[in-house]
């Protein structure tokens, strides 16, 4: 009897010898828009990623864009500037240590992001996936920790607080530790497979933070709300964009079981050497050249390597997708081609 998503999944995280890559496509809003209906005929002819997909039959509503200024829960205001992406923060309400005192963050069983916490429909939506043998899962908003930081300080202030040890910083850590335990237990009360972070650590050629600033400050805090998870049985997954191979030690000791590299920021030879075996890698497939820009080819020669190279019949690898502007029809279903032929590598015959 084949296995099931959620077996895969558990036995590819735990290098125990899973049936497939588990693999992923993201189309994100910003495509939707740009392309609209001209995605159906690509997402028809891909039912092992997009299954029971259904032709839409109008151009979908745009993605929400905020051109006007919004404030978060935590009090930070964004700017947003394009349709169906993610804006940056322009005003940061801690810019000014003297307004520590004074601030109260949100309270996680109460407020989201920018909606209120349900947190009867996150029971009620594991309970369920559990009872159909799906896999369940928790996670917590995108940059929980060190992006947060910087939200609330702002970037540059945020980084003379690493370079003077700014002892109030360690306050603020807490606040924010505190937050997101609250948000962790819930889920693992709910006896979650796998729990999900998300902070973008990388620029294009190096880690934000040295190994040693990461270590002395991020590190103990990540522990802090991931160890639980481990204690718990739980899988960890951290998201994060950029190059952060520097900080393999560190995602292991903090309590990763699933990296999210991106793959040609970090090289994939170096990924090979550094990361595999020692940490599930849920590959971020190219968005910058080759996806893009490629041919249909090249994109599939890409995750060929990787599989190859990153890849094990014992499991270890995930591939995930995420399709923003430019990227034509024609190479989204080269990819999606490619990923459906190549997730079975290692057991079908092909594998070495």
């Amino acid at each position: 009897m084949p296995l099931s998503d959620r077996q895969n999944f558990l036995r590819n995280a735990s290098f125990a010898g899973p049936e497939w890559i588990p693999s992923h496509v993201h189309i994100s809003g910003a495509t939707w828009n740009e392309l609209g209906v001209e995605l159906d005929e690509v997402l028809l002819r891909h039912p092992v990623l997009f299954p029971g997909y259904e032709k839409r039959q109008e151009k979908p509503t745009p993605a929400p864009c905020e051109h006007e200024r919004y404030t978060d829960a935590w009090g930070c205001v964004w700017q947003q500037e394009i349709d169906g992406l993610a804006g940056i923060v322009v005003e940061h309400p801690l810019d000014d240590w003297s307004k520590l005192d004074d601030y109260v963050p949100p309270d996680s069983m109460v407020q989201g992001e920018r909606d209120l916490m349900d947190w009867d429909a996150q029971r009620k939506r594991n309970a369920e996936a559990k009872q159909k043998g799906q896999l369940t899962s928790g996670g917590v908003t995108h940059g929980f920790l060190f992006m947060r930081l910087y939200y609330l300080r702002g970037f540059e202030n945020l980084m003379m607080d690493f370079a003077t040890g700014e002892p109030r910083l360690h306050r603020l850590i807490e606040m924010i530790v505190k937050h997101t335990r609250t948000i962790v237990d819930q889920y693992l009360s709910m006896g979650i497979d796998v729990m999900e972070f998300a902070d973008d650590l990388g620029t294009q050629t190096a880690s934000v933070l040295s190994p040693e600033m990461f270590h002395k400050w991020i590190t103990p805090a990540y522990k802090e709300v991931m160890q639980p998870c481990r204690e718990a049985g739980c899988q960890v997954g951290l998201h994060s964009d950029g190059h952060t191979l520097e900080l393999t030690d560190e995602f292991i000791e903090a309590g990763v079981t699933i990296t999210n590299p991106q793959d040609l920021v970090n090289g994939i030879d170096n990924l090979a050497r550094e990361v595999k075996g020692r940490m599930c890698i849920r590959l971020d497939i190219d968005r910058q050249s080759i996806i893009p820009y490629g041919t249909g080819k090249e994109i599939h020669d890409l995750i060929e390597e990787e599989v190859r190279k990153l890849g094990s019949p014992d499991g270890g690898m995930e591939l995930i997708a995420g399709i923003y502007p430019p990227t034509p029809p024609e190479n989204i279903d080269a990819l999606c081609s490619a990923v459906e032929d190549l997730r079975s590598w290692w057991w079908d015959g092909r594998g070495g």
